[in-house]
């Protein structure tokens, strides 16, 4: 059965240690301590799934303990994962965080399997099984920024990637310039946080909406800036900005929040919602998700 959405990235184990107390550096204090599938493209293709589409990752995977037990959860979540790139001698990647009262405190990526993988995760696009340079994919792809700076070139510039609906969100703002040679595709989103956009923008913007009016000036084509619990903002090109206000909740949680909203926001706009719609839905998604809403 095709799928309905492409996601590229990627596919880990998110290690997550929380505590309800506020933190700083060097804080020692009780929490938990989970062990959850994560990793931007899963993130985002979990929440794909729970609206009801049927979404594929192209990732990495080891052929370790925790690469079998990945691909297995991946399953059950009702993810496609037959076009998965399984290495024989690359480890399962991983990501650590620690979050607080105040928010997120620290993270490691480990995402080193999947930049050595390059682009052998792309070979189902290539060579007919979802596309080929002939008939590329126009089905929507969301692509996330923990490939390598070389990759997401070579994506930009491919005539594999051509025809598709391409949805874009960088890992962390330490990896938000790797996005740069995405910015002019004329059929890109790009779905970042204030800080991200000013390094890809080198504009030092105040809010969204005006992070958002200097990625336009850049050459993108469609934008959306969030800024936490303050106003988030939608641009297109040709068609200026818009803003929406997140609902105020309590956060219990932050890791995948970001992914969450463009989940939402593409579901929204693949249903058929305009501009202000389709924002306060990824708003809505997404406060639900920070709050620990069972549903989300």
């Amino acid at each position: 059965m095709v799928p309905d959405i492409l996601c590229i990235g990627s596919v880990l184990w998110d290690v997550i240690g929380r505590s309800p107390a506020a933190m700083r550096l060097g804080s020692d204090v009780p929490g938990r301590i989970t062990r959850l599938p994560g990793g931007v493209a899963m993130n985002i293709a979990m929440t794909l799934a729970r609206f009801g589409l049927r979404p594929a990752v192209l990732t990495a995977i080891g052929r370790d303990a925790e690469g079998e037990e990945l691909v297995a959860a991946c399953g059950r979540l009702g993810l496609e994962t037959g076009f998965v790139y399984r290495s024989e001698d690359l480890p399962t990647d991983v990501y650590m965080a620690i979050e607080g009262a105040n928010g997120l405190i620290a993270a490691i990526a480990d995402a080193h399997s999947l930049e050595a993988a390059g682009d052998k995760i792309l070979r189902p696009l290539a060579d007919g099984r979802l596309g080929s340079a002939d008939a590329p994919w126009s089905g929507p792809i969301a692509l996330d920024g923990n490939l390598t700076e070389a990759l997401l070139s070579e994506i930009a510039a491919s005539p594999l990637f051509a025809a598709a609906d391409l949805r874009v969100a960088p890992a962390s703002p330490g990896k938000a310039e790797r996005l740069r040679p995405l910015l002019a595709h004329p059929n890109a989103t790009l779905y970042v946080n204030l800080e991200e956009a000013n390094l890809l923008s080198k504009a030092p913007a105040p809010t969204a909406a005006a992070a958002a009016e200097a990625l336009l000036a850049r050459g993108a084509a469609h934008v959306l800036v969030t800024d936490g619990g303050r106003s988030a903002s939608e641009g297109r090109a040709g068609a200026g900005v818009i803003e929406g206000r997140p609902p105020q909740v309590l956060v219990t949680r932050v890791t995948g929040a970001g992914d969450t909203f463009m989940a939402a926001h593409l579901v929204a706009e693949r249903g058929g919602a305009g501009r202000e719609a389709a924002l306060a839905a990824a708003l809505q998604a997404a406060a639900a998700y920070v709050s620990g809403d069972p549903g989300s």
